[in-house]
This record gives structure tokens, C-alpha cells and sequence, in this order.
């Protein structure tokens, strides 16, 4: 009672609050009588508290082993704001200097600091061993405590050793903190932590606030995630990407539509991103891109949406990262893309690695892969993995839930299944099962001699996908386990065992297609195509027009392609003209004005609502290549030398030349010309394009006869063009 009531003051005296949420108090209570803690709590729940407010009160300083560097400022400033002198809280990490270690040391000696935040690596250095022998310890509390795992979705070899050096410095209370394990990860943490008879206390992970929704990844990625945020305006957003390269050029790709992003990732240097991430927080930008590396108890409480570029490795990894959004209870939008490929390439990155890792690894990527895929209240999914069982039919607040799927009678496959998983002993994992229900000829299915029990082909005629399903909503609603720690063999309850017993009615969802999004929808050429036909035929009179009055041949000014964008995406200023393919900023200042006058003016008369994602402009990855070329054409270097020099196939650099000519930039290849064809030759090419109302290859081939190659025609249609066009 002693300690609830001055909990309850304390509470009030330094952080202002009234009220404990959740389990903080009795967490707390139970540290200050020194007992070992567990603590199981989802991002927002307020795990950060559980050791800050016990170490102000009880006798000596604190040591808070934490992973990283980002996350020790951000909480050594967070304590620092609570009280009147700075040495309360401090860091030791590799980016103090000796002067500022000897600082923190003397903070410590003197006894003002309460709380020392520690990394890992440099808990095990044999100075700071030696001297956390002399100072009086209150407790140890281990935050991100999933780091221990190998089946945690953050795994640090470092922490392992945490047990023996608290060991050699001197035993005290443990508190170990995650907002994310599943039952077997916890059980891990606990016996390398030494503290299998510590307290647990678990909170629930259902997050309420959070909207979960997998969207597919296609190649317009950047256009979706670019026209998400903008509807999102002046709201906070995390991106996360797997690679540093990708971060680097998403935000790259943000920033050019107008959107206040900043990278983060640890290739950088500490400074800036230390000040990036200072930026996000005090909100000078609204979206920051990162790898991992950002967000782990980054106290940011009104982060709007968490966009995952790719999928990540691991549900745990997936959750936490998820719950950086809302932790206010305010909205929070998880947004993922997601195509099969990505698990491919991660699976690729995880070769080399020990067998047994690479096992744990696509385990891991399995369940990531079958929340994705799969059509079932996503928040059941999550809650199933982490153990809880969510009883509600539809949360409201996920993609799955709020467009439901018909559901599918599957009470004859389940006993299928359930038949074939006892046929095989219980020793083979879903891909196996559904090999063998499906009459599938493998060698796993050959050398086993299962291709000769009766199960096999039992379900021939049923899609595979269906099957996939039928496994994974059975281990939700407890039929089938799936034993993780045994490569993901599949194993029956004794649900599973009476069910065949007594069937009853099973319904499923089909799982959602991921398989075919990684291609672009792509329009035909024609007229047709234009989402405005109308549009279409007023430019293609302008552009009549503006030919004749030039003495050009139509297809000079803007090819059609060019035309049917403009018809699509009502460009309305020569900026947003430069967006449309084949449109250059040469080309765009020659001929636009007149053509962006008339699309505003068709709008106007018309009250045409335009696309929200028309501003996209994207950060041309050919642009150096381009750059080179042209500067390559400025020396007069030989084209072929030039290709060459580029890896490229002569024909490659010339789809380049007309790209960057058709655009509207002027060059001059006269210089190679007049090197490998005779001045008549090229005559005679260029005025059959001055005539030509086309500039069709296939056609210019057929009227000029074989006594032109078709590199000799693109060549002087290159000039052509350059000379009238631009």
C-alpha cells in the first residue's frame, strides 16, 4: 500500500499525471520490491515509464541497456525535460568522447544520475565493467528485450552476453521490456535473462486505433505511396524501406513533388541523422523515410500513417514498426505494399547465413507471407500470432474486414487436410500437405513414398490457393498448429482430431492474389486509349495547326503518346507538361504554351476533376546516363565507341539519342554522319521525313527499299528531328 500511494505522488510530481494506464503500477510496484519483471506491452502502451519512475525513487542508478543510439538521446532528453538538472539521465555509447564519458561518470559518482543508458557493446567494454563495479545499482532493466532472440525480428548477438556481465557486475533486478514476442521468443528472453521465475505481465496487443490494409506493389509504387500522402496533408508519416539505396532515392523522388521527407538509415553519418531525425520530431518535415534503423522508441505520439515499401521479415518486426502510428489513440493508417517476389529476394539475401538461421528466417517470412495473402480480419491474424485470441467476427478497421469475401463451404477439405497431415505422421510442412492432396509428383513426395498413400490426389481438382487457405484459417481457429521451433511442421490439437471425428461446417476466404501485380496496366496506342477523346482530337488539331504553320510534319511538335498522356492527365502549366512522356524541358518552352492553354481551358468549360497523383514526378535513374550522352555527342566521340563505353548494344544507345531528342533537347551528330554515309544518302532520308506525314520506322524501311539499313534511317531521323523539331 506504502509503495502504491507513493507511486501514485511521485507519478504526479514528476510527469504530471494522475492516472497509471494499463499495467504500469502493479509493474512497477513489483520492481520496487525487487522481483524479476517481464513486461509485455504494445508500442504506445507506455513501457518506458515501468523503469524511469522506479528509478527516481529507489536508491542508486538505474542501467537501461538499450540498442540504440537514437533511442538513448531521445529518452535521455525526454527525462531530462522531466527534471531541473541534466544529470539525471545519461548515455554511455560510442559517440561520447572522453571528456564527455568522464562528465557522465562524475554525474554518476555524485549520485545525481538516476538513470544510464547503455548499449550492449559498450556494457561489455572492461572499463565500464570495472567501474559500474563501484557505483550502487537500483536495478538492470533490458529494453527491446526481443534483441535476445533468434526469433525476434530484431536479433543482436550482444545481448546475449547481457546475463553474464550483470552477473560480473553485480546482481540486482532485472526488468526485461518488448512490445513484441511471440510465446516462444518470450520463453527465450527469460531463460538467457536468467529470470524463468520473473513476474510477466502482458498486455493485450490489439491496437484498436490502427487501420491495417496490404495493398499490391506494382510499378506505379512511388505514384501511390506520393498521392496516399497528399491526401494526407501536414499529417506525420514513417516510410520504411529494406534498403538503404531505396530510402535515399524514395525520398528523393518525395521531395521533387513537393513533400517535406528526409532520409535516415546508419550508412549515414551520426550528425545528420541525428538532425534528420530531430526535424521529424519537431516537425520542420512531415515524412521521414527509413530503414529499421529509425523508430524504435522514437516518442513521437501523433505519427498518422506508417507506409511499408516492402514487407518485412517478420510479423514481430511488421508490429512494431506498425505501432510507431497512433500511439495517442488518435488515427494511425499501416499501409503495406506487398508482392511475392519481395519474400523471393529476401530469401536469396538470407543464403550464406548458418542452416538453422536460414530455417529461422523463412519460417519468419512464411507467416509475414500469410498475413499478407491472406483474407482474414488482419487483426486476428496478428493477435493469433502473438498468442491472443480475438473472439469479434469483423474488427471494422482492416482492408479484409471492411471488404469482406464471400466465404467458402470447406468442411471437405479440412478433413482432407487433417487426413493428410495424420498420413505423413505429423512430420511435414503445408507446402509438402498440399503436394500431396493435390497429387503433385516432387521428389520429397517420391522419396517418402507418399505419392502411394490413399490421401494422394484427393483433392486434384481443388485450387492450391483454396488449400493454402483451408491450412491457414485452420490454425487460426485451432485446429492445426503449426510448430514453428520444428521448421513449421504442421501438427492436429485435439480440436483438429475430434473434427475429423465430427465434422462441421468450416468456412473459409480465398486468399487475396498477389501473384501477377508486379506489371503495370499498359495502354495501347490509339486514340481510344485517351481517358478524353474529345481532349485528344482539339490537340491533335492544335498540333495540325502548329505543323503547318512551321512546315513540319505533325509528329515533330508531339508524338501521339505524347498527346493521349495530355488527354489522360490534363497537364495545366508547362511544369506539370514536363510529367508527360516525351516532353522535355526544350520541348515543353518551344511548343507547350499554346497546348497547356487550351487543356486549362477544356477543364475549365468542362469541370473536369483532374488526377490528385498528376503532380508525380519522378527522379529520372537515366538522367545520368542521358547527361553522359549528350556530353559524349558535345566531344564528338563516335556513337559506336560511345555505346561501348556505356556496355550498351548500338541499338541501346540510339533508343537513348531518340528518347533525348524526341523530348525537345537539340544535339548534333553531324560529325558521325558524315563519317559512315555520303551526303546524297542522308538527303534522301531526311526529305522523306520532311514529306512524310509519319515517322513510322517499319513504314520509312518499306518506301525507302533496301538500299538504306534501318541504323542509317534512325540515324538521320535523329538528325531530322533534333534540326526541325527542336
Amino acid at each position: 500500500m506504502a509503495n502504491k500511494q507513493l507511486l501514485s505522488a511521485e507519478l504526479k510530481k514528476h510527469f504530471g499525471f494522475d492516472t497509471f494506464k494499463g499495467n504500469q503500477e502493479a509493474i512497477m510496484e513489483n520492481l520496487l520490491d525487487e522481483n524479476d519483471t517481464f513486461v509485455l506491452m504494445p508500442t504506445g502502451g507506455g513501457k518506458s515509464l515501468c523503469y524511469q519512475l522506479p528509478s527516481l525513487i529507489m536508491e542508486g542508478t538505474a542501467i537501461v541497456i538499450s540498442p540504440l543510439i537514437a533511442l538513448m538521446k531521445n529518452q535521455v532528453d525526454a527525462m531530462r525535460n522531466f527534471s531541473e538538472d541534466d544529470g539525471i539521465a545519461h548515455f554511455l555509447n560510442s559517440s561520447l568522447n572522453k571528456q564527455a564519458i568522464d562528465r557522465v561518470k562524475k554525474d554518476i559518482i555524485e549520485g545525481k544520475t538516476k538513470l544510464l543508458y547503455v548499449a550492449p557493446e559498450s556494457l561489455t567494454k572492461e572499463d565500464n565493467i570495472e567501474f559500474l563495479k563501484t557505483i550502487k545499482i537500483s536495478f538492470y532493466a533490458v529494453d527491446e528485450a526481443h534483441c535476445i532472440s533468434e526469433w525476434g525480428h530484431d536479433f543482436r548477438p550482444e545481448y546475449r552476453r547481457i546475463r553474464p556481465i550483470i552477473n560480473e557486475i553485480g546482481s540486482r533486478p532485472v526488468i526485461a521490456l518488448t512490445a513484441t514476442a511471440t510465446p516462444k521468443v518470450q520463453h527465450d528472453i527469460q531463460k538467457n535473462l536468467g529470470m524463468i521465475n520473473a513476474t510477466v505481465f502482458k498486455s493485450s496487443f490489439n491496437r484498436p486505433n490502427l487501420y491495417y490494409e496490404v495493398r499490391p506493389k506494382t510499378k506505379n509504387i512511388d505514384k501511390d505511396i506520393i498521392k496516399f500522402i497528399k491526401s494526407q496533408e501536414g499529417k506525420s508519416g514513417i516510410i520504411y524501406c529494406l534498403s538503404r539505396k531505396k530510402v535515399e532515392e524514395l525520398a528523393e523522388t518525395l521531395k521533387v513533388n513537393n513533400i517535406k521527407a528526409l532520409p535516415y538509415h546508419a550508412g549515414m553519418d551520426s550528425a545528420t541523422r541525428t538532425a534528420n531525425q530531430d526535424a521529424f520530431l519537431l516537425e520542420t518535415v512531415d515524412v521521414i523515410v527509413a530503414t529499421i534503423a529509425f523508430g524504435m522508441g522514437i516518442d513521437k505520439p501523433d505519427v498518422r500513417y506508417v507506409i511499408h515499401y516492402d514487407i518485412p521479415k517478420s510479423l514481430e518486426g511488421y508490429y512494431q514498426e506498425t505501432g510507431r502510428a497512433g500511439r495517442d489513440g488518435g488515427e494511425g493508417k499501416c499501409i503495406t505494399f506487398y508482392t511475392n517476389k519481395d519474400l523471393q529476394k529476401l530469401e536469396k539475401f538470407m543464403q550464406g547465413k548458418p542452416i538453422a538461421e536460414q530455417e529461422i528466417g523463412k519460417q519468419l517470412l512464411l507467416e509475414t507471407a500469410s498475413y499478407a495473402e491472406s483474407s482474414v480480419c488482419r487483426r486476428k491474424t496478428l493477435l493469433h500470432y502473438f498468442g491472443e485470441e480475438y473472439t469479434e467476427d469483423n474488427c471494422g478497421n482492416c482492408d479484409n474486414c471492411l471488404n469482406p469475401k464471400k466465404q467458402i463451404e470447406a468442411k471437405d477439405e479440412l478433413c482432407a487436410v487433417i487426413e493428410t497431415i495424420i498420413a505423413v505422421k505429423e512430420k511435414f510442412k503445408a507446402d509438402h500437405i498440399i503436394d500431396v492432396l493435390i497429387g503433385k509428383t516432387t521428389n520429397e513426395t517420391k522419396s517418402y513414398k507418399h505419392d502411394k498413400l490413399e490421401v494422394f490426389g484427393c483433392q486434384s481438382g481443388v485450387d492450391e490457393k483454396l488449400l493454402n487457405a483451408v491450412i491457414r484459417q485452420a490454425i487460426i481457429a485451432g485446429y492445426i498448429t503449426r510448430d514453428i521451433e520444428n521448421y513449421g511442421l504442421l501438427k492436429l490439437s485435439d480440436a483438429g482430431r475430434n473434427f475429423l471425428e465430427n465434422p462441421s461446417s468450416f468456412k473459409v476466404v480465398e486468399d487475396n492474389d498477389f501473384s501477377d501485380n508486379d506489371e503495370d496496366v499498359v495502354v495501347k496506342g490509339g486514340a481510344t486509349c485517351a481517358v478524353d477523346p474529345e481532349l485528344y482530337a482539339i490537340l491533335k488539331d492544335l498540333r495540325k495547326k502548329i505543323a503547318h504553320k512551321l512546315e513540319l510534319p505533325p509528329y515533330v511538335i508531339f508524338q501521339d503518346p505524347s498527346l493521349e498522356a495530355m488527354a489522360t492527365t490534363y497537364p495545366i502549366n508547362l511544369e506539370e507538361l514536363q510529367n508527360i512522356p516525351g516532353v522535355g524541358a526544350g520541348k515543353a518552352k518551344r511548343y507547350g504554351e499554346e497546348f497547356v492553354k487550351i487543356i486549362k481551358r477544356h477543364v475549365d468549360e468542362n469541370e473536369i476533376e483532374r488526377p490528385e497523383d498528376l503532380r508525380f514526378r519522378s527522379v529520372a535513374n537515366k538522367s545520368k546516363l542521358k547527361i553522359s550522352i549528350i556530353q559524349g555527342i558535345d566531344r564528338k566521340i563516335a556513337l559506336d565507341e560511345l555505346a561501348n563505353s556505356k556496355c550498351m548494344e548500338f541499338n541501346e544507345i540510339l533508343d537513348e539519342i531518340e528518347a533525348i531528342v524526341y523530348s525537345g533537347t537539340k544535339i548534333n551528330i553531324d560529325y558521325f554522319l558524315n563519317e559512315i554515309m555520303d551526303e546524297d544518302h542522308q538527303e534522301d532520308i531526311f526529305e522523306y521525313f520532311k514529306e512524310s506525314e509519319s515517322d513510322d520506322l517499319e513504314l520509312a524501311i518499306q518506301e525507302l527499299g533496301s538500299d538504306y539499313t534501318e541504323e542509317e534511317i534512325r540515324l538521320v531521323r535523329i538528325k531530322f528531328l533534333s534540326e526541325m523539331g527542336n
